[in-house]
């Protein structure tokens, strides 16, 4: 085992994810759910999938696809998202607006 590179993964990854949208779309569930065990344990083997994805699949999509084309369908993914879930709160922003502007 690589320990060097084992800490270096869990380091990079750990301080990616603080604040990430990993994060607060726990922080989210567990505040709309209020059960923080069961979403955790999803939360988690969830980014375990997506991170053995990654491992296994990374340096063969690399070796066809050309580094920059892949962060350009990153950040086109990650705004989409974005634009998806400011569009799916939005009526409930619009709801909590009238009824504070009606006091």
């Amino acid at each position: 085992m690589d320990w060097k590179l084992f800490f270096l993964a869990f380091g990079m990854l750990f301080i990616a994810e603080l604040g990430d949208k990993t994060q607060l779309t726990v922080f989210t569930l567990v505040t709309q759910y209020n059960k923080p065990l069961p979403i955790f344990l999803g939360a988690s083997l969830g980014l375990v999938l997506v991170t053995l994805i990654g491992a296994l699949f990374g340096n063969l999509v690399a070796k066809y696809i050309p580094t920059h084309y892949l962060q350009l369908i990153a950040g086109l993914l990650f705004v989409g998202i974005g634009i998806y879930v400011l569009y799916s709160a939005l009526p409930e922003v619009m709801k909590s607006l009238q009824i504070f502007f009606k006091r």
